[in-house]
């Protein structure tokens, strides 16, 4: 088995993939065929190494995409470290990686809106599209999609990569390849606010400065949301969301100070701010104290949207508080309008 890699040198292997291998003709299209195609593996015992990807295996409704960039999502740290999210279990070696973008470089036979050379980003989950959630338009509910990164289905962390040319979009010049990879978890917030949108002028509590919740709190700015208020337990993340969002204000929570505490901390903020608390809470950790500070400085009769992944089973959460207040508490699962966000470039 080959030696075990860090994430970052297979970031950085595609990023010399982004930079190099320019496609310009058809014969250098099929000629990257007869490279090597390296791929980054986790095992169920927690290791991470680099190895040649299984073979690909494409049919009549598949392209085959020239990966040239792809991001590292926290499920990928996930599956790495922990082997498991909800049901998904690493049982056996497989490849990561679902935020992608690059180049078709083989269209199926039955594929006619793609062609070699066009460039696209990879919406990572293929559904059924026979079930009755993919009939009645919630193909992201889908029991049996096949979503690549999630185990056992190899995902695009590797130089080429086999998906269903209907789940493949077309991205402008404009964009980058790295952007193109970025649309995955922006289209996955997105589709949070939808589900609980937040208004013009209204306060919002985002739990969670990692990705995820820089890209909540950016798009709430984008609403008009204001003020703009953002938690993390780790103090150089939340310098970090002042300089990509000036303006927004931030409340460092205490790794081990009790929820109330914590909570606390957040109300006081709203206050010195002379604003009510948010109607809308977006949390984005997944961790369950932090679930629980989200569910109290919810404003009574507001939304709690968790997009954060966390435990299988969380026992702790404050069931009768939500109840009283009436706090609505959504989730959300997996539903990347990439085309739409594509469409509004």
């Amino acid at each position: 088995m080959a030696s075990t890699v860090p994430l970052e040198s297979v970031a950085v292997a595609q990023a010399a993939d982004q930079s190099s291998m320019i496609i310009e003709s058809p014969a250098t299209l099929d000629s990257l065929l007869s490279l090597p195609n390296p791929a980054l593996y986790t095992t169920k015992d927690h290791r991470i190494y680099s190895a040649p990807s299984p073979a690909l295996d494409p049919g009549p409704d598949d392209c085959i995409v020239h990966v040239r960039a792809n991001g590292i999502c926290g499920s990928d740290l996930h599956f790495w470290k922990s082997g498991a999210i909800g049901t998904c279990i690493v049982s056996s070696d497989y490849v990561l990686g679902h935020e992608a973008a690059g180049v078709v470089i083989s269209a199926g036979s039955n594929v006619t809106h793609l062609r070699p050379g066009d460039r696209v980003a990879i919406e990572p989950g293929v559904p059924c599209e026979a079930c009755a959630n993919c009939t009645t338009g919630e193909y992201n509910l889908c029991p049996t999609v096949v979503f690549s990164g999630a185990p056992p289905f190899h995902g695009s962390i590797r130089r080429f990569h086999v998906h269903r040319a209907r789940y493949l979009h077309k991205i402008p010049s404009s964009l980058t390849f790295s952007d193109g990879a970025l649309l995955e978890p922006l289209s996955v917030v997105l589709h949070a606010f939808e589900r609980a949108p937040t208004r013009l002028g209204e306060p919002v509590l985002v739990c969670g400065a990692g990705p995820i919740g820089l890209i909540a709190l950016a798009v709430a700015r984008a609403s008009g949301a204001f003020p703009l208020v953002i938690t993390d337990v780790d103090a150089s993340r939340l310098e970090f969301a002042k300089s990509f969002l000036p303006g927004c204000k931030t409340v460092l929570m205490g790794i081990d100070a009790p929820v109330k505490e914590n909570v606390a901390a957040v109300v006081a903020v709203f206050e010195t701010l002379a604003a009510p608390l948010p109607k809308v809470v977006y949390e984005c950790t997944g961790v369950q104290s932090s679930v629980c500070v989200a569910a109290f400085a919810c404003h009574r009769g507001g939304h709690l949207m968790v997009i954060g992944v966390g435990k299988d089973i969380m026992d702790g959460l404050p069931f009768m508080h939500l109840s009283l207040a009436e706090v609505c508490f959504f989730f959300h699962t997996e539903r990347p309008d990439i085309r739409s966000i594509i469409d509004i470039w």
